[in-house]
């Protein structure tokens, strides 16, 4: 018997590996969270399949997102991102993740890790919804904004509410999988 997943992963294989083993699912792990928050920062005004798509080319291209070696790309790193057709070429986009990168690691020094900081906005547990159709699950809430203004204070680009919203799902910090999704209460009870 078919295992029934949110709605909009059943377009591409590509979709449903994803939902079915990362989206959602919390995580704590620095490296893992500050990818997320990179490709979050890609996707803004694009599908998420469209980052999918170019995540092990972005893995290549930005030093397997190793924060402390991207908070030192100088212009000549960013011009050969700008050539790389593997990635989004967009300078401000590319640039952004530099100065997250820098931002990233001032966190980790100030809490001691990202996650720390991160999970503190949802007290250290995920937020669960019950939404029936992910159609319903808003854009961004009220935590999403709280966060992304703490971000933005932190010198933070290209992270407006609904990018972060999208890195909340992304990591785990909310539960929209469907409630009739399998995954929903799988880590609900997680």
């Amino acid at each position: 018997m078919e295992k029934r997943r949110c709605g909009w992963c059943l377009s591409s294989p590509l979709y449903m590996e994803y939902h079915d083993n990362e989206w959602g699912v919390p995580v704590k792990d620095d490296h893992t969270l500050f990818e997320f928050l990179i490709l979050e920062s890609f996707q803004a005004g694009l599908s998420w399949i469209t980052v999918l798509r170019k995540r092990g080319n972005f893995r290549k291209a930005f030093d397997d997102f190793d924060p402390a070696k991207i908070a030192e790309y100088q212009d000549d790193k960013i011009q050969a991102l700008l050539q790389d057709s593997g990635i989004i070429k967009n300078r401000l986009k590319i640039k952004a993740a530099v100065t997250n990168a820098r931002a990233f690691l001032s966190i980790q020094q100030t809490f001691g890790s990202f996650s720390a900081y991160v999970w503190s906005f949802v007290g250290h547990e995920p937020i669960q919804h019950h939404y029936v159709n992910y159609k319903d699950a808003p854009a961004h809430t009220t935590v999403s904004g709280i966060l992304c203004k703490d971000l933005k204070k932190r010198g933070f680009k290209f992270m407006g509410p609904t990018v972060v919203y999208a890195f909340m799902q992304a990591v785990g910090m909310v539960n929209d999988h469907e409630t009739g999704c399998y995954r929903h209460t799988e880590l609900q009870n997680a």
